[in-house]
Formats: C-alpha cells, structure tokens, sequence
C-alpha cells in the first residue's frame, strides 16, 4: 500500500446548543447521525458525528456542541473558514426553497472555478457551501423523508482555509501530503490530492491584512486528514517531525486512530486512519441512536447521562 493522504476524513466544528445543531444537521440538512459520544478530553459535553449511511471517510462532519451562552467566535486568518459539500447537479434549487422553509441564512448561487455553489450559514453562524461538483461524484447519499437521494449532499467537496501568507501551508499540502495546485482565483489557490475522487481538494485563501480568527461557536475547530491505517499514520508521524513541526503521539479515538499537529499557518490538522470505523461498537442499523462512551468513562456512565441535555 502506498503512503498517500487519500483527501480529506473528517471536519470537526463548535457549536453551542446541542439539541439545535442535532434537529440542523440530521432533519434540515439530512445527514446521517452516526455517533453520539463524549468529548474524551470533557466527557460533560458531547461529540456528535454526522455522515453517510456508514460513516465513510471524506463525508464525517463533528461537533463539539459546548451549550448555550458560550463566545461566539470570529472567522479570521489561521483556521478553516468554509466547509463545501458536493451536492448533485440541479440541486440548488431545492436547497434554496428549503432554507427558506427553515428560516437558514443563505446567499443567492454563485461561481468559482466553473462550479455552481450556495453559501449558508448554520444556526451558530458556521460557514458552508453546497457545491455543483463538476467532476462525477458516485458516492452513495444517505436518504432521509425530505432529502432524496437526487438532492441530498454526497460528502466533502473541498475545505477552505484563510491565511496571511499561504506559502508555509501550500508547502505542507504538497511537500508531505502530496498535493498539488491545479487551479487559481485571484487570491483562492486550490489544491488537490489524485489519490481519491473525491474530497480531494483544499483551497487556500490568501488574506495578508486579515485578523487571526478566534476559535469559538461556529468555527472550525480542526481539519483531518485520511490515511488507510496505522502504518501509514506513523510513516506521516515520521515525515511531519523530520519537517521540524512538532506533533503528537498516534492518540485513539475510538473510531479511528489520531495524529494533531499545527501547520505553519496556525490552522490544527489531524491525519486519522480508517480503521477501526463507527461500526466497532455499535452495528450498522443502530449507528447513532445509543449514548457512546469510551473504556474510561463507562464506570462514570450515570452521572455523564444525567449531565447531557436529551437528543433524540
């Protein structure tokens, strides 16, 4: 097996009320809810997954829903400002319509690189973008009452990140991740990886005057990368340090196995494995619908239940 980053595994974002952004991102936007967990570093707030019917990598978005009243953060330079799903083409229609529906703050469709895209914004104030992919997407959408398959959102299209310089960052993306920039917008360079078809792309948006962001509700928190298993993590562990960035040892996390480090640009990546998948302690029917806890908290179960506010 090569050592290759196989494009992006997952997005992981703060919001505040965990209820809201459960009804948002399974009922309004009709992803699957797959994991209904615990943050490991504070099992007293949770960490909730949304994906494809599996849970594949390049379709994960997660969350830390930290409660109401917490800083609402500021999208600046150093951090992932947009967070693009492909959607198929035709779709954005129904989209519209549906935001309108559901009182969600959206721009009229646009433009950039020869696809179509509709910015909205969620209940925290989270950018995304629903995005005509020009290249086929044959992913497998996941298919609720109210979003068919012919409109529903396939995974990741792409990742945005804002920087005062995207030098060091595009560096990382194509030294040791093996990118390589196939397109460019005034200031949006984008990047690509062709080991994978899809959520294969990163586009850096260079802002040379603009504020660092402040990482708080409605931003993202960190970007993870996907690698087929532990191997090829540690090989990247390797590379990473030999490039002088300083990076953490493999951490689990349940349903994959972790690396953190921060590029030069300030904005926290995580390269995550494949395996073991969401299906390790919960079958494929019942994904989502049980309270999770890692090893270490079970013993704490009662307590961390009656903390959680109820979901579903």
């Amino acid at each position: 097996m090569e050592n290759k980053i196989l494009g992006l595994h997952h997005i992981t974002a703060i919001a505040g009320d965990a209820k809201r952004n459960f009804n948002f991102y399974s009922k309004i936007l009709g992803l699957r809810f797959i994991k209904k967990t615990v943050n490991f570093d504070d099992p007293g707030t949770y960490h909730f997954y949304f994906g494809d019917e599996v849970g594949s990598a390049g379709t994960i978005l997660t969350f830390f829903p930290w409660g109401e009243g917490i800083q609402q953060g500021r999208k600046g330079s150093g951090m992932a400002t947009e967070i693009g799903y492909s959607v198929p083409k035709g779709s954005l229609d129904f989209w519209q319509k549906r935001f309108d529906q559901y009182n969600v703050i959206y721009n009229k469709p646009s433009e950039k690189f020869g696809e179509k895209y509709l910015t909205f914004l969620d209940p925290d104030g989270l950018k995304l973008e629903l995005i005509e992919s020009k290249t086929d997407d044959n992913r497998k959408a996941w298919e609720t009452d109210e979003v068919k398959v012919d409109v529903a959102t396939k995974g990741f299209h792409n990742i945005t990140l804002t920087l005062n310089d995207i030098k060091p960052t595009a560096a990382v993306l194509t030294e040791i991740f093996g990118y390589k920039l196939i397109d460019q917008d005034v200031n949006r360079y984008r990047y690509a990886t062709d080991a994978v078809e899809n959520a294969a792309i990163v586009d850096l948006v260079e802002l040379a005057d603009e504020k660092r962001g402040l990482g708080a509700n409605g931003t993202v928190h960190h970007v993870a990368f996907r690698v087929q298993n532990d191997e090829i993590l540690m090989h990247f562990r390797e590379k990473i340090e030999a490039y002088g960035l300083s990076i953490t040892p493999q951490i689990d996390r349940q349903y994959f196995h972790s690396l953190y480090f921060r590029e030069p640009g300030g904005v926290l990546f995580e390269i995550a494995t494949d395996n073991p998948g969401f299906t390790v302690d919960e079958s494929l029917e019942e994904l989502g619908q049980n309270l999770k806890l890692p090893a270490q908290y079970e013993s704490q179960r009662e307590a961390i239940e009656a903390h959680l506010v109820k979901i579903n």
